[in-house]
């Protein structure tokens, strides 16, 4: 038996209770009955041992005989075919080299458990190659081997080797089964080809059609269809695979459906389904209610998620609530500022047995902190670590933000020793909350320290923290130094976004130098950064102030030609200065100008009607 030369090359280890075997099995043209009971005992014990250089000895051995007792196959096939092993690279070429030489398992369930086996542990492709080297030598299997593959190559999203699989079904005369179909269908919803998924229903739906839908099959193509928001066309589906198909949905169905209307925000859509799930004596799960909740919540309905909480509490005894459901309640509490009632949710949670996961403390730990509520927040941060959880830095920058928003930075350095004592290094966020924290004190030599680490740890600026940095400098009046590092972000590649503009340009505008923040307005559109409402009313300000009211026309004819809608404060601005030099009847013109186009945002200003009546 001639050895393939990528066995040859494997590692091979030196095992002393072996040597003997070895040196006979190399002297002897046949097996003995003795021989083959000692080598298959060898066999066993190195096939099922964990390590994969055991299994190169087991080749070795193998192919050491020219002549094998067939009793040494039946034991690999038997042996490979069962759970325990993990079926190594060197195992997978043994077989591919076993079949290529004619040598195969010809039981049906022991051949497409080694299929299975060599999917899961050495993937796809060598499983593909085993049974190629099968079916070439005149080894015959039905859809199930290759069920099994099309399965491994969608697990990993290897669609090409898929659709060659398939092709090769074809010429090998195979065909298709439910499950094959199935594994189709899903793996084109997972790519949001569902259209393509509903031609295959189609064809399965033909009346000359050999294989017919079944419920998994509708499952995925409801589910794929509500993935992409196409959620009445699912609903459509579903009517049909019970009318039309004769096939009665389940769970997974309604539930589908259901979460599917939560998402689009239909939520009495949602509960009809509901209703006919229970009238269809389909109990409802937790998946049923929490779906619910969570459109309930999304739809700023949290006091309606908790009396239906409530309700189905009685009505739904077996139905076990968990940490989704509380956590998705207290979130929307916490969103909605009840910080009481998200305290006693969370204890209720704890006191039902229920231990809150990751989930569930960095909900608490996020919507305290939007709060403000930094004493609990500590408290829920200890209860987690004592719980066993450790606090990511995501937790960490959020805590950190939360002390430097209320200005306690002597906290906000205690979070952040403690973050660098569990080995967690500081990130782009954490960056950016110090240097907001020490810009807005007005400590710029903290800030130089600040900006050095950041380029040492070799962690880039990103425009918010040139936003930042723009925005302290200008606040402290130092708007040249704001210029300097704006200029110095276009030159790094990092683009000025409408914020940033507006900050320079109302700080020049403040300093009195407008031409500079004209300039700056005129460079932005060059750059395609749109100006809005903010940028306008600053430079408006600014040319007030220095009595430019030639200018000041032309920007209320370039906000009426891009259809910017002024507010208030540009009324405010308009109306006290126009009025002042003679100029009603422009400011009339430029309000009927946003009249005209359907777009009155002032309608019903004091200030519109106190320019229009002046």
């Amino acid at each position: 038996m001639k050895i393939p030369p990528k066995l040859l090359q494997q590692p091979r280890l030196t095992f002393s209770s072996l040597s003997s075997i070895f040196s006979q099995h190399a002297s002897v043209p046949t097996t003995t009955s003795a021989a083959a009971t000692t080598t298959c005992a060898s066999l066993r014990s190195l096939l099922t041992s964990p390590d994969p250089t055991h299994h190169a000895q087991a080749i070795s051995l193998v192919l050491s005989n020219p002549n094998p007792d067939p009793t040494i196959f039946s034991l690999i096939f038997s042996t490979l075919s069962r759970q325990t092993p993990h079926i190594s690279l060197h195992s997978a070429q043994l077989l591919i080299h076993l079949a290529k030489n004619g040598t195969f398992p010809t039981v049906t369930n022991q051949f497409t458990s080694i299929v299975s086996n060599l999917c899961r542990h050495v993937g796809p492709s060598n499983a593909l190659e085993f049974i190629r080297a099968v079916k070439e030598n005149g080894g015959d299997f039905d859809a199930r081997a290759f069920n099994l593959i099309l399965n491994g190559f969608a697990r990993e999203k290897d669609f090409a080797s898929m659709n060659q699989l398939l092709r090769e079904m074809r010429e090998m005369g195979i065909r298709g089964d439910v499950f094959t179909y199935g594994i189709v269908i899903n793996r084109l919803c997972k790519l949001h080809q569902v259209d393509g998924a509903l031609k295959v229903l189609e064809e399965m739906t033909k009346p000359d059609a050999d294989v017919k839908p079944d419920m998994v099959i509708f499952n995925s193509l409801i589910d794929g269809l509500c993935k992409i928001g196409r959620v009445e066309e699912g609903l459509s589906l579903f009517e049909k695979m019970k009318t039309f198909y004769l096939c009665k949905p389940g769970r997974i169905t309604y539930n589908t459906l259901i979460d599917g209307f939560c998402k689009t925000g239909n939520i009495s859509m949602a509960m009809n389904l509901m209703n006919k799930m229970e009238a269809d004596k389909i109990s409802p799960d937790v998946f049923t209610l929490n779906s619910i909740i969570s459109g309930l919540c999304r739809n700023d309905q949290v006091g309606t998620a908790f009396d239906f909480f409530k309700n189905k509490r009685t009505a739904w005894p077996d139905v076990k609530f968990n940490q989704v459901t509380y956590s998705t309640l207290i979130g929307s509490f916490l969103h909605s500022n009840n910080v009481r009632k998200a305290m006693d949710l969370h204890q209720e949670m704890v006191d039902n047995g229920l231990k809150p996961d990751r989930v569930s403390y960095f909900t608490m730990i996020s919507g305290l902190t939007q709060a403000g509520r930094m004493k609990d927040v500590c408290s829920i941060a200890c209860s987690m670590k004592e719980a066993g959880y450790k606090l990511d830095l995501r937790s960490y920058n959020i805590i950190f933000h939360g002390f430097c928003k209320k200005k306690r930075l002597d906290k906000a350095c205690e979070v952040l020793n403690e973050m660098l004592e569990t080995g967690l290094r500081p990130d782009l966020c954490t960056y950016n909350t110090l240097l907001a924290a020490f810009c807005k004190i007005q400590d710029f030599s903290a800030v130089e320290v600040l900006l050095q680490k950041m380029k040492d740890n070799k962690i880039q600026p990103s425009v918010l923290t040139y936003g930042t940095l723009i925005h302290g400098w200008c606040k402290n009046g130092e708007v040249t130094e704001a210029l300097n590092i704006f200029r110095s972000m276009n030159k790094l590649g990092c683009e000025a976004n409408t914020v940033i503009y507006n900050t320079l340009i109302d700080a020049l505008c403040k300093t009195g130098d407008v031409k500079m923040a004209i300039s700056l307005m005129d460079e932005m559109k060059e750059r395609g950064v749109n100006a809005n409402v903010v940028t306008y009313n600053a430079l408006l300000k600014g040319l007030q102030k220095e009595k430019m009211s030639e200018k000041a026309f032309e920007i209320m004819d370039q906000m009426l030609q891009e259809q910017c809608q002024p507010n208030a404060a540009t009324m405010d601005v308009l109306v006290n200065w126009l009025s002042d030099i003679g100029e009603e009847e422009r400011l009339r013109n430029f309000v009927k100008g946003f009249r005209a186009n359907n777009s009155n945002p002032l309608s019903n200003s004091i200030l519109l009607n106190r320019s229009l009546n002046s």
